[in-house]
């Protein structure tokens, strides 16, 4: 059977949330017919258990084990090996859904042809806009105002601000550069065009890179205010202030993500912007990355 939308969700450790979760996507998905898919990456088979229990709640859903946690990307792209719809949502699993978002968001794609990707409002549950759905793309200028607290201190400034593009109306429908993998709408004909996702990546960045991809192939990426969703952030990760009182995450999960995180930003680096400075530049650049582990790591 071919649906309208295909959802992949990547459990890990997300036994807390993933109910929640999947019940959004089922009590909001009212118009268009789609199935779930859950590629998970849980070293234990905790949400499975749950899953199971609570199954026939869910029709269509599929439900994948994968023996070691693979990477956000590489598990996302074995979800997607299972689907069969026009629409691609992948969605994190500590995501709940506001009504009439998931309708909305595909009718939206759907009227708008030049789209190649999506996301509506993620909010946090301090009640913040989530600040990684709502990105410009990270070059050396950006990543320096926003790390040195420029882009904070001159939030409505083009010059400053362009990380996270605060400068824009967050009231109306508008383009963005990047968006994040937590709630990420993608048309299955680009998605296959660019071959999913990276898995040269395994934990942050490779939303980045999908969505540098699609602007290369000269489609716009939107963010859409009037659907909205919850997201609780960082609790299998551990290193959000946000979800801090939340999250099971061990110390060494927290090192691993650290890691991983910063890792991600010179993939993207060598990826996209390597061939555009010299050799020395890419040095400097990758001395500043290293800092700012060194730092996070230190506050674990």
């Amino acid at each position: 059977m071919k649906f309208n939308l295909s959802i992949v969700i990547v459990p890990y450790k997300s036994q807390d949330t993933i109910i929640d979760c999947l019940d959004s996507v089922y009590d909001t998905c009212k118009k268009h017919t789609f199935e779930v898919v859950l590629s998970d990456n849980s070293p234990d088979t905790n949400t499975r258990d749950i899953v199971e229990k609570n199954k026939k709640k869910y029709p269509n859903l599929t439900y994948i084990h994968n023996k070691d946690n693979l990477g956000f990307a590489a598990a996302n792209n074995i979800g997607i090996a299972k689907t069969s719809g026009e629409y691609v949502l992948f969605l994190n699993p500590d995501m709940k859904l506001y009504e009439k978002t998931l309708d909305g968001m595909l009718d939206f794609m759907k009227a708008n042809p030049d789209c190649g990707a999506s996301t509506c409002d993620v909010v946090l549950i301090n009640g913040d806009h989530d600040d990684s759905s709502h990105r410009g793309f990270p070059t050396p200028w950006r990543s320096f105002a926003y790390f040195s607290g420029l882009a904070k201190a001159f939030p409505k400034s083009r010059t400053f601000a362009g990380y996270n593009m605060t400068y824009s109306d967050f009231s109306t429908t508008h383009t963005i550069e990047a968006l994040a993998g937590s709630f990420m709408l993608v048309p299955r004909e680009i998605g296959e065009k660019l071959k999913w996702w990276d898995d040269d990546y395994f934990f942050y960045g490779e939303d980045l890179d999908f969505c540098f991809r699609i602007i290369e192939l000269g489609y716009k990426i939107y963010f859409v205010p009037e659907f909205k969703a919850l997201h609780y952030k960082g609790i299998s990760s551990g290193i959000k202030e946000v979800s801090k009182e939340l999250t099971h995450a061990t110390r060494e999960t927290k090192l691993k993500v650290t890691n991983w995180r910063f890792n991600a930003m010179k993939i993207f680096y060598d990826k996209h912007y390597k061939s555009q400075y010299p050799r020395w530049f890419r040095a400097m650049v990758f001395s500043g990355i290293d800092l700012k582990k060194k730092m996070a790591l230190r506050k674990i």
